[in-house]
């Protein structure tokens, strides 16, 4: 097996993390850096500070997160050479006043130095100014912004505003991390450095698209967020806009990092709106009542909030795109929560073939379209599905079958973690993989429109019954059109 190619190295760097005890630091952050460390990609001389508002003491602290990550699984010794490089302050984030003892922290002006705002997003407002008064986000400092980047356009604008009064956009770092995924970053390769698709991707060979991101798990420790929020703002406006972008953009001049966003905006800005009545046909807002997923009986939505909701937790949307290359072809998207299998894939099901010299009125011989599967998670890979013939004599068959690519078996080694990727080129200084401020004002101008035209005409979600794959409502909307959803027992089993 050839080896695979060095990246940049990764500078000696101070890396803030403000909200340090919070969720999204114990467990997406502090494992990945954990990884990054002891595989060698992190200077020894780096320094992660955990920014708290608790009164405990830093020796307390540590204890605290060395035994949550080796709750997760983390080796020993790994989680102890992760110890070693972080230390905690005390501090009000939105009171500059309280910042002295960080400041004294970030000695060296020589290094990388980036601040991760793990907070809620009413505290970016705050936090930046907080920083930029405290004289911290001088230099060469950058500023990680974590999603949600507002409710609407309107709080978009607001944060995007006050960021950008105390940093420029090329030091402004709005993480997705479904963009650090492996296969979210190898569509840029299958469709670009490859003839083979980039020739079909059109509408002169592509029938339709699926693109969804379904989720086992029910509101776990999200409620009060979550319910203010839901299955659209949640993960559609983001995450699978995000995947549509990708899959849809147009080849860039070069992968510098604003030629590869300028396409992603330019696909943003084509979707057609949703807006008024339209909701009604070309959306499906669903809640989840109590049933079983994965063999395990789960209560419903209003149950494990305690209280009546009509927030919706899966939502499916018939998209178009008004350009030359996508015009007339259907785009479905769709994600949810308990919904029957976790997964979030790109299905591309090519146009049937022209005219048909096998027996049409034989299904064993009937040939069905090509279709390519591109699964982001789990079990990340490729693959495509074509006719082939059953081998013997005899009366012609045709079944289909499919060449399998995963990233387990294709390349032999561990796929990193999405955080590893996006933290370590945060750090080199890399925005490819990092949403620009217009990017994230286009997603809000299409999602806003469909959010008002709920409130008028589709304000009561349809119910769906947890480990199924949604509503019913859902089914229909993409039957109407003569096509089905594909389901993922078909599939990356």
């Amino acid at each position: 097996m050839l080896p695979l190619p060095e990246r940049t190295p990764v500078p000696i760097f101070d890396l803030v993390i403000i909200g340090a005890s919070g969720d999204l630091a114990i467990r997406k952050l502090f494992p990945a850096l954990v990884r990054r460390i002891a595989e060698g990609v992190i200077p020894p001389e780096s320094r992660i500070i955990g920014v708290v508002r608790s009164g405990e003491s830093e020796e307390d602290l540590r204890y605290s997160v060395g035994s949550r990550l080796r709750e997760q699984g983390l080796a020993e010794d790994e989680v102890a050479q992760f110890l070693q490089h972080l230390s905690f302050v005390q501090a009000d984030i939105a009171d500059p006043s309280t910042l002295s003892t960080l400041s004294a922290r970030l000695d060296d002006p020589e290094r990388v130095r980036a601040f991760y705002l793990a907070t809620p997003p009413n505290l970016f407002i705050p936090a930046s100014r907080a920083l930029k008064q405290a004289g911290l986000l001088d230099g060469d400092s950058r500023l990680i912004l974590e999603k949600p980047l507002g409710h609407d356009l309107a709080s978009a604008k607001a944060i995007n505003d006050a960021v950008a009064e105390v940093l420029p956009e090329s030091r402004t770092y709005r993480i997705d991390h479904y963009l650090g995924k492996e296969t979210v970053q190898n569509l840029l390769v299958l469709r670009f450095a490859n003839s083979l698709f980039e020739r079909s991707w059109s509408q002169r060979d592509i029938d339709h698209v699926q693109i969804t991101a379904a989720e086992t798990v029910g509101l776990e420790q999200r409620a009060g967020y979550y319910d203010h929020v839901g299955a659209l703002r949640d993960m559609v406006q983001n995450h699978v806009l995000q995947l549509l972008c990708l899959f849809a953009m147009e080849p860039p001049n070069t992968l510098d990092a604003d030629a590869v966003r300028d396409e992603k905006v330019r696909v943003l800005r084509a979707l057609r709106p949703i807006v008024g009545p339209e909701v009604l046909r070309r959306t499906v807002r669903g809640q989840y009542v109590a049933g079983s997923v994965e063999g395990r009986s789960v209560p419903g939505y209003t149950d494990e909030l305690g209280r009546d909701s009509g927030t919706e937790t899966f939502t499916a949307l018939r998209c178009e795109l008004d350009t030359w290359r996508w015009g007339g072809v259907p785009i479905y998207l769709r994600s949810g929560k308990r919904m029957g299998a976790r997964f979030s894939e790109i299905v591309v099901t090519f146009k049937a073939v022209p005219h048909s010299i096998f027996k049409a009125n034989d299904l064993r011989t009937h040939p069905e379209p090509n279709r390519l599967v591109i699964r982001v998670q789990p079990n990340d890979g490729v693959q495509l599905q074509f006719m082939m013939k059953v081998p013997g004599s005899g009366r012609l068959k045709l079944v289909p079958r499919t060449l399998d690519l995963r990233y387990e078996t294709a390349f032999g080694e561990r796929t990193p973690d999405a955080y590893e990727r996006l933290l370590t080129d945060v750090i080199r200084g890399d925005q490819t993989l990092f949403m620009r401020r217009d990017e994230v004002e286009a997603a809000w101008s299409f999602v806003d429109p469909i959010i008002e035209g709920w409130k008028e005409y589709y304000p009561v979600p349809h119910r769906y019954v947890a480990g199924t794959s949604g509503p019913s409502q859902a089914v229909g909307l993409i039957e109407r059109d003569g096509r089905s959803w594909v389901e993922p027992e078909l599939h990356f089993g």
